[in-house]
């Protein structure tokens, strides 16, 4: 905003307030047209005045950043801020760097290699071969209770096992027979 333009929007609004205080039950309709042209008027001052959006946000900060609906002052960018802090509070603050030793080996320490990880995996037999059924299970009892329910479904498989992961793989127990089945109805003659 300019001093020009500063200047234009005051002088109107200050004719508006005028026009408020002497406003009373028996002004007459002469008055209120002038008023509501002189409102006209400031309102286009102010249109050419403002050059960017309306804020978003009640934050002096980031007024036109991004929403969030449960912070008190909408600034999503404010507010993980704060939940970080609160997080850092509660749960002991951010990880504390190494202290400083030898120089780093390129292969690494222990701590720092993956740690070997088991899944158990339920298989169904779909006529030909084992397939997956489902998502691998960190827990064995979970893996066989899901195989359980996929038994008591109306169109349960034919055969189902549950495969160990561990590095290598070991069938651990199969449910019913699997049967080879040919797809071709006349046997591929």
């Amino acid at each position: 905003m300019n001093h020009a333009q500063l200047t234009a929007l005051g002088r109107a609004l200050r004719l508006l307030g005028e026009h408020g205080e002497a406003l009373n039950a028996d002004t007459p309709d002469a008055k209120l047209h002038e008023v509501k042209a002189d409102l006209r008027r400031a309102l286009d001052l102010l249109d050419e005045t403002v050059t960017g959006g309306a804020p978003t946000t009640r934050c002096p900060e980031h007024p036109s950043g991004p929403v969030d609906t449960a912070a008190p002052d909408l600034c999503l960018l404010c507010e993980t801020r704060r939940r970080a802090a609160r997080r850092a509070e509660y749960g002991g603050g951010a990880p504390q760097a190494r202290p400083a030793g030898p120089a780093p080996s390129r292969y690494g320490v222990r701590g720092d290699r993956p740690q070997p990880q088991q899944r158990w995996l339920p298989e169904l037999w779909n006529g030909r071969e084992w397939q997956l059924c489902g998502t691998p299970r960190r827990d064995r009892r979970e893996a066989e209770a899901y195989i359980a329910a996929q038994l008591r479904a109306p169109r349960s498989a034919m055969a189902y096992r549950l495969v160990h992961e561990f590095t290598d793989y070991e069938v651990l127990r199969v449910w019913g027979t699997p049967v080879r089945v040919d797809t071709e109805p006349m046997g591929n003659l």
